[in-house]
């Protein structure tokens, strides 16, 4: 459908459920892995700041990042966050008809409409379990939007289906920013290079907390990535992040997150367990999930929110997905202990 209309709040995002008054709850609204930066990047960060003086230089921590995904460096562009990658593709690429894969995550969309793009959603529906059917995406669409683990959903979508959705003239772009909270990444078309019109999209803040530093690539063909070049600022990317992502594709780091990777679907199945304990109280999981976060329906979800949060507890509302109402919340996954004190928590305010 098309979307003139002013509809969900694109521009709402979860940490706006942890500031101000929210800053002392335990945070379940932001997907940032928690305990993080660990101390080796933090170090690797601080090591950094003695050449604030000079300009970022960003051709090592390219490489590093090409050399991750066996790719050429002209197929890699840094970005401020993968935040930055959305807006630079809205105004650097010229297309007709984009198409943005609903409930995702919003800025792809916010941006489109930013640059002055008319954009069309294609809705994925709960009854079907928010999995992709490629022919809903109109044939004529010329840039078509999905993540992959996405958010909210927390649904993995099989690449030889995302791949469907690719056809010559088309620009396919793959939010993977929660790939690498998937064991393996399967599943991921990072570092693909016989899919037309490709561009995935990684962020290092959520697997690394790095939100407040802001780093993240795009991976796409040469001829994008110097489209997007010339749209970005000069030296948009500090010193400190550029170290930061040329850490965290190093194998040390890799191997990292790949561990963390499994203990985070091990608190996950926890916190599912647990909410499906409470099935016979309007408490539904959208399943299978994948991500760092489940996706809820609870009655009265406005409600629940509010006295969560004073019993301490902050989850993301869902109704400013497109797709989405007011039933649904998002809950990041977190360790065992602060999962069972929620669970605890929702069992208490559950009407």
């Amino acid at each position: 459908m098309r979307t003139e209309d002013t509809g969900p709040d694109l521009r709402h995002h979860g940490d706006a459920e942890v500031r101000d008054d929210g800053a002392a709850l335990v945070d379940l609204a932001v997907n940032v892995r928690a305990g993080t930066p660990p101390r080796w990047l933090r170090e690797e960060i601080a090591g950094s700041l003695s050449s604030l003086a000079a300009y970022p230089d960003g051709r090592a921590a390219r490489a590093a990042v090409a050399a991750r995904h066996g790719l050429p460096a002209e197929r890699v562009l840094l970005t401020a966050g993968a935040a930055e990658a959305f807006v630079l593709l809205a105004r650097a690429l010229k297309v007709r008809r984009p198409v943005v894969v609903h409930p995702q995550f919003t800025e792809p969309e916010a941006a489109l409409r930013d640059a002055g793009h008319t954009v069309d959603r294609v809705l994925l529906r709960a009854e079907n379990g928010f999995r992709l059917d490629p022919a809903a995406v109109p044939e004529d669409a010329d840039l078509v939007v999905i993540g992959n683990p996405t958010n909210p959903t927390s649904v993995l979508h099989p690449a030889r289906v995302v791949r469907r959705l690719a056809r010559p003239g088309r620009t396919l772009v793959v939010d993977e920013a929660f790939m690498d909270a998937v064991p393996g990444e399967r599943e991921s078309l990072a570092g693909r290079t016989d899919v037309p019109g490709l561009v995935v999209l990684r962020s290092l803040t959520k697997t690394w907390g790095l939100a407040g530093l802001r780093i993240g690539y795009v991976l796409a063909p040469e001829g994008t990535i110097a489209a997007l070049t010339r749209a970005q600022p000069l030296w948009p990317v500090s010193t400190p992040a550029l170290a930061a992502a040329e850490a965290c594709v190093a194998p040390r780091a890799l191997a990292e997150a790949g561990h963390a990777a499994h203990r985070i679907a091990g608190d996950r199945a926890h916190l599912v367990a647990g909410l499906a304990a409470l099935a016979d109280r309007g408490v539904r999981v959208a399943e299978p999930a994948e991500g760092p976060f489940v996706l809820v329906r609870m009655p009265a979800a406005a409600a629940v929110r509010r006295r969560l949060r004073d019993l301490g507890y902050a989850v993301r509302r869902g109704d400013t997905f497109p797709g989405l109402g007011e039933e649904w919340v998002r809950i990041a996954v977190r360790d065992r202990a602060t999962v069972s004190g929620f669970l605890e928590a929702l069992s208490a305010v559950l009407p």
